[in-house]
C-alpha cells in the first residue's frame, strides 16, 4: 500500500450499508495532530498500535486502543489480552477506538466476539484560507487555565473534581494553544472553546454552549472567533470532532463549512 491509497472505511465510515471511500494520508495526518491537541499522561506503542490511558480523566479518546496502520494484523487476541491488563492497572475497561485505519481483521476479530460498538463521532474539516470574517472584533484568548477549567465544567455539568485532570491536559499540549470564554455579567460563563493550532491545522476543542443562551447565535459567534485567531496565526484549514447524533453542533459546524473527513466509533468487549 502506498501514502496515496485510498480504501473503504468499512464499518466506521459506513453509511446505509454502503461503505464511504476515506483518504488515508488525510487520516494519518488528523489522527496524529488529534492525539497532540488532546495529550494523554500514559503513551506507549505495541507495533503501531497506540495505547493511551489517563488515570485522572476518563474521556474515552484518552483511554483507549488506536491502530495506526491496517496492515498490522499480527497476534490480534494476544495483544488485545495484554492491552487490557495494561487497561486494568489504569482500573479502567479495555477500548479500542476503530478508525479507518483499523486493521480489517481486527474489525473482524470484535465482530466475531461480539464487542459492542458506541459512541460514533465524526472528523470534520474546513478550509481558512479563502474564508471571509467581515468586519468583527478579535476575541483574545484568556491566560487563566484555572477559569477556563471552571467555565468547561460549569456549562458541561461536570464533575469539579475533574478540574485538576482536566487542567493538566490543557497544561501538557505542547502546540500553541487559545482559551476562549465568553461570559455575561448576570450569568457567568455562556460559552467556552479550546483551540490548538498545530502548523496549518487548527483543532476546536471543548467547544461548549451554555443551554441556557443557546439557539442565540452564541456559538456562531464563538466558532467565528475560534477560526478567526486561527487564521490570524497561519492555520489554513480547521478540524473538529463531533458526535454523530449532536444534530444542533452538527448544523453550526455544517452551516460554517465544515464537511466530514471520517469517522470512528469505540468498542469494548461484550458482557
Amino acid at each position: 500500500m502506498t501514502s496515496s491509497d485510498t480504501r473503504p472505511a468499512g464499518n466506521v465510515a459506513a453509511e446505509g450499508g454502503e461503505a464511504v471511500m476515506v483518504d488515508l494520508p488525510s487520516v494519518r495526518r488528523l489522527e496524529a495532530v488529534g492525539f497532540r491537541a488532546w495529550p494523554a499522561a500514559s503513551v506507549q506503542y505495541d507495533g503501531s498500535w497506540l495505547i493511551r490511558l489517563n488515570a485522572g480523566h476518563d474521556s474515552k479518546r484518552l483511554n483507549s486502543v488506536n491502530p495506526l496502520d491496517p496492515s498490522d494484523c499480527r497476534d490480534i487476541p494476544a495483544r488485545l489480552e495484554k492491552a487490557a491488563r495494561r487497561f486494568a492497572d489504569y482500573g479502567r475497561s479495555l477500548t479500542v477506538r476503530q478508525t479507518p485505519l483499523t486493521p480489517p481483521q481486527l474489525v473482524a476479530h470484535m465482530d466475531a466476539e461480539g464487542w459492542t460498538a458506541f459512541s460514533r463521532s465524526l472528523v470534520m474539516t474546513t478550509d481558512l484560507a479563502e474564508r471571509e470574517f467581515g468586519g468583527g472584533i478579535d476575541h483574545l484568548p484568556i491566560k487563566d487555565t484555572g477559569r477556563f477549567v471552571d467555565a468547561c465544567i460549569g456549562i458541561a455539568k461536570g464533575d469539579p473534581k475533574r478540574k485538576a485532570a482536566l487542567a493538566e491536559i490543557i497544561s501538557a499540549i505542547k502546540p500553541e494553544s487559545g482559551l476562549f470564554l465568553f461570559e455575561d455579567a448576570e450569568t457567568g460563563p455562556t460559552a467556552v472553546a479550546l483551540v490548538v493550532q498545530d502548523n496549518d491545522l487548527a483543532g476546536i476543542m471543548q467547544f461548549a454552549v451554555d443551554a441556557r443562551v443557546r439557539g442565540r447565535g452564541v456559538g456562531k459567534a464563538m466558532l467565528d472567533v475560534c477560526l478567526r485567531w486561527a487564521r490570524l496565526r497561519g492555520a489554513r484549514k480547521a478540524w473538529l470532532q463531533v458526535e454523530a447524533e449532536n444534530s444542533a453542533a452538527l448544523a453550526l459546524y455544517r452551516g460554517a463549512g465544515f464537511s466530514e473527513v471520517y469517522s470512528y466509533i469505540y468498542r469494548a468487549p461484550g458482557a
